[in-house]
């Protein structure tokens, strides 16, 4: 057994009693290989100026990788909540032709925090916005328009969306001209409030069947959750 060999088994033995799988985003030890985010977030770059960031899409690419089985579309949003309000921190993107089909705002939950999204829950009456992973669902007529429902896939971190009727949904306060007079968006009653004159052609894109990934700072989803 060579000195490289001696050193790495054991580690890979840890691995294993904790069940840990390899990251497929790390490259440790081909440091001159480029990893398939990197390569993603490389395509992205070549025909947009601002691509989500690497930690996010990361994330999103783990969970994507594990759900594109049960997807009817290869799309995938990503929602960045770490950024704040008066940023476009919403992504649509092909994941066939790995370019971002759309990039825009998306407001939070009005107990979620002011510019940024701080606090997030699962809870009805919470109006907090929700982490994780959703599958698209159907569209309807409501309050808001067209809109377009949520299936929350990780259990205990946001699979009350229905019953907390969290969907995506167009609205005025979710307008950059709001942000340009009030310094923010406004706030949503948890829901991803996308602007108005958009939310038809984003509900167009990722309706029935799609995954939708909501990332913010939060250590304890980051911890528990499976994907």
């Amino acid at each position: 057994m060579n000195r490289f060999a001696s050193f790495i088994l054991p580690i890979l033995w840890v691995f294993s009693l904790l069940g840990v799988p390899p990251n497929p985003t790390s490259n440790h030890l081909n440091p001159g290989k480029t990893t398939e985010v990197e390569q993603l977030l490389e395509n992205l770059s070549a025909t947009h100026p601002n691509p989500p960031s690497q930690l996010a899409l990361a994330n999103a690419l783990r969970g994507y990788r594990q759900l594109s089985n049960g997807l009817k579309k290869p799309v995938l949003t990503v929602i960045d909540f770490t950024l704040p309000s008066t940023q476009r921190r919403l992504w649509i993107i092909d994941m066939d032709a790995q370019k971002i089909l759309l990039h825009t705002v998306v407001a939070h939950g009005r107990n979620s925090g002011l510019l940024l999204a701080e606090q997030f829950s699962n809870r009805p009456e919470s109006y907090q916005s929700s982490l994780g992973f959703f599958k698209t669902g159907e569209t309807y007529q409501g309050k808001h328009g067209y809109s377009l429902r949520l299936d929350g896939l990780e259990k205990g971190i946001n699979d009350q969306a229905r019953n907390r009727a969290i969907v995506l949904h167009g609205a005025d306060y979710a307008k950059e001209e709001f942000l340009k007079s009030a310094g923010r968006l406004g706030r949503s009653l948890g829901c991803p409030a996308v602007p108005t004159e958009l939310a038809t052609s984003i509900i167009q894109l990722i309706k029935d069947g799609t995954l939708l990934f909501v990332y913010g700072k939060d250590p304890d989803y980051l911890e528990t959750s499976k994907f």
